[in-house]
């Protein structure tokens, strides 16, 4: 599966002429990294600079990418680590699996220092910031909600809880720690003792 097609899923944009070339594209995402490297913010990207790093013609990005913003969202993801696939054993293992996720997401903002600068200059340009949240954050969003509906559904979660607040409530500490504490320690255990505490006042009685 090509880094577009696992970004959306599917290829919903204009028909390619020609069939894609996942070594085409990852020159194109290294060329994007080897600017960010050397300093080039991504005001100062063009498609042409990035055709130029990366030795291929503009089209053959245009033919990937409808613009820079849906370029950008993929090299943040191939720079990131992936996202990662849920046992579907039990609610808690699952919660586990994506905190864990967003614990080593932490991780990597902090000793990566092309991801944090990344970061930081997307959520000053709100047309890549939509995009990085349409294509990536609410994905993620909509998977934890399943999961906990999916554990209401089992029996495993109350079923008077609101599950989009849960959600809020279980990403919430990671996030905290992750983001708003740079200085806070992400430690091997967190996304457990995180999810254990939670799931102690939300299971049904006698469970």
């Amino acid at each position: 599966m090509s880094l577009t097609d696992s970004r959306t899923g599917h290829d919903d944009g204009p028909a390619r002429g020609r069939p894609r070339s996942e070594a085409v594209e990852r020159a194109i995402i290294e060329g994007v990294m080897k600017l960010l490297e050397e300093g080039v913010s991504l005001a100062e990207l063009s498609i042409e600079r990035i055709a130029r790093t990366a030795g291929v013609g503009k089209a053959t990005i245009y033919r990937r990418w409808r613009g820079k913003e849906e370029l950008f969202v993929d090299v943040v993801r191939a720079a990131e680590p992936p996202d990662p696939e849920l046992p579907g054993t039990c609610l808690r293992d699952d919660l586990v699996v994506l905190l864990e996720s967003l614990r080593q997401r932490g991780l990597a903002n902090r000793s990566s220092a092309i991801l944090h600068s990344v970061h930081a200059q997307m959520k000053s340009s709100p047309k890549l910031w939509a995009a990085y949240h349409h294509t990536v954050v609410e994905p993620r969003r909509r998977l934890g909600v399943a999961v906990l509906r999916r554990g209401q559904a089992n029996g495993e979660l109350r079923a008077d809880v609101d599950v989009e607040l849960v959600n809020d409530i279980v990403i919430g500490p990671m996030l905290v720690r992750a983001i708003l504490r740079p200085d806070a320690e992400l430690s091997d255990g967190l996304a457990e003792q995180i999810v254990d505490t939670l799931l102690d006042g939300l299971r049904p009685p006698g469970n």
